[in-house]
């Protein structure tokens, strides 16, 4: 049986639940990080909810949003998980994310290529001695 494709809803942040008991920390440099993101992009990744407006992936985003002082934010509920798979996911999301590995030379081509560009480069989440060691590779 085919899955029915979720559904981008705006939501008050006054109404979403953080999890209590989630894991996964967001100091404020990386929520400024997250929030400055936000204006040059957009909020383009929706914060992710149980049927109860409970968070299950989106903490650092909401963060942001109270930051920008947002009213409200784009959101999918998830409702088909059971609670053993949204204590799972809220884990998985944030881990699988952390799996994934830099091909250096191609980063440094593309870092190159927006600050060429204009772009200012540090909107890109990198501490500036990293940007300094990819540009330099």
């Amino acid at each position: 049986m085919k899955k029915s494709q979720p559904t981008i809803e705006q939501i008050k942040v006054d109404d979403l639940i953080p999890y209590a008991t989630n894991s996964r920390t967001h100091s404020a440099e990386q929520v400024a990080q997250i929030a400055a993101s936000m204006v040059e992009f957009g909020f383009t990744n929706p914060i992710l909810l149980d049927a109860q407006n409970g968070i299950i992936a989106g903490h650092g985003r909401l963060q942001a949003a109270r930051m920008l002082e947002m009213q409200e934010v784009p959101t999918i509920e998830l409702s088909d998980l059971t609670e053993t798979q949204k204590k799972a996911y809220i884990i998985a999301d944030n881990k699988l994310a952390l799996n994934a590995n830099w091909d250096i030379e191609l980063l440094g081509v593309e870092i190159s290529s927006l600050k060429d560009a204009g772009f200012e480069i540090s909107k890109l989440g990198f501490e500036v001695s990293e940007l300094s060691d990819i540009l330099q590779a």
